[in-house]
């Protein structure tokens, strides 16, 4: 009764991974396949595992020399299009603008720097304290090199 059950649910052309899961331990908790022969009692549910495994396409890697294709609408390619901009941007402005913290957009220049991207300043303007120290209101207006 049970084969028949797993034997019908292996023909099913849309059984799912779970299904199959469920198959194969409700054939090992089930009492009578203890006492008896446990194999067989597993051969329906793992040729449904083989078959829906053997379906699924092989994934083909990727040329690494080729270059991505970037996702459209993410933050990364928001800070891209701010540092293309002629006037740049400062680590305050990509901050708002993408809900990052400071340390997060720097974070993001070290990793442009990584794939082969340049990040340049443009300028600074650096507002001088009473010890001709930086003040807050100092900041960067950074670029992309191009």
């Amino acid at each position: 009764m049970l084969d028949q059950a797993l034997a019908a649910r292996a023909a099913t052309p849309r059984a799912s991974l779970r299904d199959i899961a469920a198959a194969i331990l409700a054939a090992w908790d089930d009492e009578a396949n203890r006492e008896g022969d446990m194999i067989g009692a597993l051969d329906a549910p793992m040729e449904a595992l083989r078959t829906l495994l053997a379906g699924k396409p092989a994934h083909t890697p990727r040329d690494p020399r080729a270059p991505r294709k970037p996702r459209e609408g993410t933050k990364q390619e928001q800070v891209l299009a701010m540092l293309r901009r002629p006037e740049g941007a400062t680590v305050a402005q990509i901050a708002e603008a993408t809900g990052w913290a400071q340390h997060t957009v720097r974070g993001f220049f070290a990793g442009l720097k990584k794939k082969g991207h340049a990040v340049e300043v443009k300028s600074r303007e650096r507002m001088v304290g009473p010890n001709k120290t930086g003040a807050k209101g100092s900041f960067t207006i950074y670029a992309l090199a191009e």
